[in-house]
């Protein structure tokens, strides 16, 4: 059986020493004793003990002595005082010493064990809290942002540069490129790595929504608010608050948003009282919004203000020399999570991807190789696995040559380089999406 800890007992009284030694050991921990504090000091520097009980009255040096040395070497050491005088002053200078409690003698042995499995209780906590802190480190780091580009060394370093600060950042690119990734990558190599990163995406709420979302409401503020809900600005506290998709907010929203900027300071729907939080802003937009400020559609003091540091995360077709890097970083993490026996790319497939044009950047990267395991029955993803390779089989028939064929064709290449992305695909195509789903109906194409 495991041991549940260790143990020092310091007591000048042998029946004590002997006792206590006795009770925690049939319960299953690891115990030492000394007679007097200089011989537990020599024993507390060879081998940490997770608790310590010490009698407060010993020839020599005190309890109260031996707690103020031992919090120098280790200023979490846990201390439980053992006295036989006790009083209120004595308690107090034991706790205000850094003691975690104290009992009196004669000892009863439930209060003592009540006591140490608290003390354990502790340890476990921290121990719990050390090992979440180090998990949160080693999740997304720069070198957790694939690539050996100079365009992502540069990325890497701007990072570094700005985590530690509190600036304001500004993450410019397309969409799919990890606008997100390196939000993350700011707020976990920062000070506030140990508080949440609240993400709101502003162009997935309308106004109404998206000011409840971020300041929260009062309960009755409006129908269906039932209950107080706490803004992501308030969820926050502490942390940063990574607004995506920027450039979409409302001119309304936008002064909302720069009063808070301004003053960290903001109420509630329907309700009265202000409250404070100490947050980071991290924004990110694929929209150019110095054309956005010129035709007025976003304020020049919101932007600035916003703006302060920028990092420009590049598109995957200006860093193509990450593509293999990336390619089998996902085929790793999808092969693990499909318990699949993938370990390789046949070299004509790694070569389509390394020229293709990724549209969706690394987004649709991933998304391909997921499709890529999902359909592989071989022991390397093959061209045909990948599914923008099978589709761009399109083709004009050369017994067709109707305007419908030619349609169908010029169709399904625009859909199949926008990544079935259906309002981009129906903005090229000069048509609305309702039509475009008809067509896509019509000629039977599939993703």
């Amino acid at each position: 059986m495991n041991s549940k800890g260790s143990i020092l007992i310091v007591d000048d009284e042998h029946i004590v020493r002997e006792s206590l030694f006795h009770w925690f050991t049939e319960d299953n921990y690891n115990v030492e004793s000394a007679e007097d504090a200089e011989i537990a000091l020599k024993k507390y520097s060879l081998a940490k003990f997770d608790v310590l009980l010490v009698d407060m009255k010993m020839p020599g040096m005190s309890g109260l002595e031996f707690l103020n040395r031992v919090k120098e070497i280790d200023a979490e050491a846990i201390v439980i005082i053992i006295t036989a005088f006790a009083s209120v002053p004595t308690a107090i200078k034991a706790l205000k010493d850094g003691a975690f409690d104290y009992i009196t003698k004669p000892v009863d042995p439930d209060e003592l064990s009540h006591l140490v499995d608290r003390a354990f209780q502790q340890i476990r906590l921290r121990r719990e809290n050390k090992q979440m802190k180090q998990n949160i480190e080693e999740t997304i780091l720069p070198d957790n942002l694939i690539g050996e580009s100079m365009q992502m060394k540069k990325i890497f370093s701007l990072i570094q540069t700005v985590a530690p600060t509190d600036t304001t950042v500004m993450i410019r690119g397309e969409s799919g490129t990890g606008k997100e990734i390196v939000a993350k990558a700011v707020h976990i190599n920062s000070p506030r790595r140990y508080f949440p990163i609240v993400t709101v995406n502003c162009g997935a709420l309308p106004e109404t929504l998206l000011e409840s979302e971020l300041f929260g409401h009062e309960k009755g503020s409006f129908t269906g608010a039932h209950y107080r809900r706490k803004g992501k600005f308030e969820m926050a506290n502490g942390g940063t608050i990574f607004l995506d998709e920027i450039g979409t907010v409302t001119p309304k929203m936008q002064v909302e948003l720069l009063r808070v900027v301004d003053t960290k300071q903001f109420t509630r729907l329907g309700g009265n009282d202000v409250i404070t939080s100490d947050f980071r802003i991290i924004a990110a937009t694929n929209e150019n919004l110095e054309e956005m400020v010129q035709q007025g559609k976003f304020r020049e003091d919101l932007y600035y203000r916003l703006n302060v540091f920028s990092i420009n995360v590049p598109p995957l077709r200006e860093r193509k020399d990450d593509i293999p890097l990336l390619a089998y970083h996902f085929l790793k993490q999808f092969t693990s999570s499909m318990n699949k026996k993938i370990a390789d790319f046949e070299p004509e497939a790694m070569d389509f991807m390394v020229n293709y044009n990724w549209k969706g950047n690394v987004r649709e990267l991933e998304n391909a190789i997921e499709r890529a395991v999902v359909v592989c029955t071989e022991d390397k993803i093959r061209s045909e696995d990948l599914p923008f390779r099978q589709q761009t089989s399109f083709s004009l028939s050369p017994e067709d040559k109707s305007i419908s064929a030619m349609e169908k064709v010029h169709i399904a290449r625009v859909l199949i380089e926008n990544n079935w992305n259906i309002s981009r695909s129906a903005d090229i195509l000069g048509i609305d999406r309702v039509t475009l789903y008809n067509k896509i109906n019509k000629y039977g194409l599939q993703r």
